[in-house]
């Protein structure tokens, strides 16, 4: 199944101008989102609360296993952007596939990058790229008291 929500790169520009030809700001929020738990719902949800449109980027299945090591991601990139896209607060859903989202911010220059607590505004990896081009770095989410790698050794216990 497809959600006209989960789109290339190439059509997520073509949207972002329309939104913003209408006035629209573009948040962007970004992670693995291997499997869904609270934490992301929180992330999401604030991210989405700081106005606009609501992009979401999903590492790859080849970028999640750079990150998280073998076995992960669990489930493939396609049924992760799938949920993404199920969610009210989702405007928008790319895949990349770099090991970071500083090509996708350099591409689509968020109005506003949400990150989650487990940041800090100093030390977004992007936040200089942001900043340079005159976006805004946000924390937002509950603190990081969730996390799918902590499911999942408390699942093999």
């Amino acid at each position: 199944m497809s959600s006209n929500k989960i789109v290339d790169r190439q059509t997520l520009q073509r949207r972002l101008a329309e939104w913003r030809r209408g006035g629209e700001t573009v948040v962007l929020a970004n992670g693995c989102f291997d499997l869904l738990h609270v934490g992301h719902i929180r992330y999401l949800r604030a991210a989405k609360a700081l106005g606009g449109r609501l992009v979401v980027a999903i590492n790859s299945d080849a970028s999640a296993r750079q990150l998280k090591g073998e076995g992960r991601p669990l489930m493939p990139e396609q049924e992760r952007a799938e949920i993404m896209a199920a969610l009210d607060d989702v405007d928008a859903v790319v895949i990349f596939s770099e090991p970071d989202v500083r090509a996708l911010v350099r591409e689509i220059r968020p109005d506003v990058h949400a990150k989650g607590t487990d940041y800090t505004a100093q030390n977004v990896p992007e936040r200089d790229l942001v900043v340079e081009y005159g976006g805004r770095v946000e924390i937002v989410g509950d603190p990081k008291d969730h996390s799918s790698s902590d499911m999942l050794r408390a699942m093999k216990k």
